[in-house]
């Protein structure tokens, strides 16, 4: 075997080319002979150039090519196929520009589900999730009459009209299908490409059906789409981890909107409700349903609201146990021999429980209710 030699030119840039007090240059960790490229020692959740040469002769300084945005894992790793000539540049302190209204979910590993409170199909596995955009906010009943005139008037078809308490209360009352369709909906009237069909080459976009319509997702487009089980619990997480809660191991009443059921001596309840109500959230019960504001009580770590309480959160995947699949790598949940598709995040209704980051909760994808509502993501 012959043996090849590389030339690795590395160097470090953040924002104007100013190299900041106390960072670290970027480190190529490995070159495999396949042009593999691992880089370390970088800014977690930050952007990279790679760029390289097929050849170090001739004007070398000008005639480099290669990727502008490799978006650096929690780790400080990236690892990228290229070829033979590389170098590293352009680091910035920032990932590329986030969507308006949504929030950047950084790539890596986490632990999904726990042993916390025994549910026994949430056994705890280490999963690789992409970076990808969610929403910050649930869909919210005038973000969904808004996309829901359009899609109306360019041929979709929907079940459900979609119900809000008010304006700024989540949607609700939409099944499965009615949210895939008007994420596509979503998509196209901004330009971009669906990312369900109802054929497995991508060529029919899916505007209509429901019940019995067998649907495929393109997750190579750039449109919107609904989480996938996996990335619903990372983005709930914050990147915390072992937590009931986005936020931490207890519940209350200024945390988000659920049916209270603290633990009073010598009875029922969970310990880790602190209450101090029992019942529905007392901040709204001035009329049926209870649901809450979207955004009213604080975010978590990735900036995202209501990732526990208010309404449940429909997600792509078929529910299996535990979660499907063995593929730890974008799981994206059991096929299509379920009868369930995934909900999570618990609602107004439910108790702290079913509020957890590892709850998993399901149902017939045909299923409409005031309690169930759903959000958005976008691939990077």
């Amino acid at each position: 075997m012959r043996t090849k030699l590389h030339y690795l030119f590395i160097m470090l840039a953040v924002s104007a080319g100013v190299e900041p007090a106390g960072a670290q240059s970027p480190v190529i960790s490995s070159l495999s002979q396949n042009g593999v490229l691992v880089c370390t020692n970088l800014q977690p959740s930050t952007v990279a150039s790679v760029e390289w040469a097929s050849s170090l002769s001739g004007p070398w300084q000008t005639n480099w090519a290669g990727l502008d945005a490799v978006v650096v894992d929690a780790n400080g790793k990236i690892q990228v196929s290229v070829p033979m000539f590389y170098r590293v540049r352009g680091v910035t302190n920032t990932p590329p520009p986030t969507p308006p209204g949504m929030a950047l979910i950084p790539a890596g590993s986490f632990t999904m589900g726990d042993t916390l409170d025994g549910d026994s199909d949430a056994i705890p596995i280490t999963v690789n999730v992409s970076g990808f955009y969610m929403d910050t906010n649930l869909v919210s009943y005038s973000q969904w009459q808004g996309v829901y005139s359009w899609a109306t008037s360019h041929g979709y078809v929907f079940v459900n009209t979609g119900v809000g308490k008010a304006a700024n209360h989540p949607v609700q009352t939409v099944d499965w299908y009615d949210c895939v369709k008007w994420s596509n909906a979503r998509s196209q009237q901004a330009g971009k490409t669906p990312v369900y069909y109802t054929d497995a080459v991508f060529s029919q976009v899916f505007t209509n059906g429901d019940n019995g319509t067998t649907v495929y997702q393109n997750m190579a487009a750039n449109g919107y789409r609904l989480p996938t089980e996996a990335e619903w619990e990372k983005a709930a997480r914050g990147g915390l981890s072992e937590q009931r809660f986005p936020w931490g191991n207890t519940i209350s009443e200024s945390q988000a909107n659920y049916y209270g059921y603290p633990k009073p001596p010598n009875s029922g309840g969970f310990t880790y409700d602190l209450g101090p109500y029992t019942g529905y959230n007392t901040n709204f019960t001035g009329g049926y349903p209870y649901t809450s504001p979207v955004g009213y009580f604080a975010a978590n770590s990735y900036g995202l609201y209501d990732m526990a309480g208010n309404v449940l959160e429909w997600c792509w995947d078929w529910y299996g146990t535990p979660y499907g699949q063995p593929n730890t790598t974008n799981p994206t949940g059991a096929g299509p021999g379920s009868d369930y598709r995934v909900l999570r995040g618990g609602g107004w209704n439910y108790n702290g429980s079913v509020a957890r980051c590892a709850y998993r909760n399901s149902s017939y994808p045909y299923y409409a209710s005031v309690v169930i509502g759903f959000r958005c993501v976008r691939g990077l």
